[in-house]
């Protein structure tokens, strides 16, 4: 096959992606064909890689709308958190609790958060 029809082959197949809306097959086809030339899969193969490739992205860019969909809040971290607003949390005693240096909160983290709670005084028993 020569240049020329190879570059012809290549805008068509573009062109039939786009009609079936299928970016990912259209981007890649050319870069797995070059190498299904090398490795001489068989044609099956080939075409698992390109649907695989369509469906990833697929996913991928599903995961995104619905992130952007979501209006989540930002994201917040301990640094973010305001400690003198809130005087019974201990920043220390989070932060330690945060890295895993306890053994207790590493083996029973159920116990250990109603004992966070509780000495904060947002946690009581009846």
């Amino acid at each position: 096959m020569n240049g020329q029809s190879a570059a012809l082959e290549e805008a068509a197949i573009r062109q039939q992606c786009k009609a079936l809306h299928m970016p990912t097959i259209a981007a890649q086809c050319s870069r797995l064909a070059e190498q299904a030339v090398k490795e001489r899969p068989p044609y099956l193969r080939y075409l698992e890689a390109l649907l695989s490739a369509e469906l990833d992205q697929r996913e991928r860019n599903v995961v995104q709308r619905r992130i952007r969909e979501a209006h989540l809040p930002r994201l917040k971290t301990l640094e973010d958190f305001d400690f003198p607003q809130c005087p019974k949390v201990s920043a220390a005693q989070v932060h330690e609790l945060a890295e895993g240096g306890h053994y207790f909160p590493r083996t029973r983290p159920a116990d250990a958060a109603q004992a966070v709670l509780q000495s904060a005084g947002m946690l009581t028993f009846s």
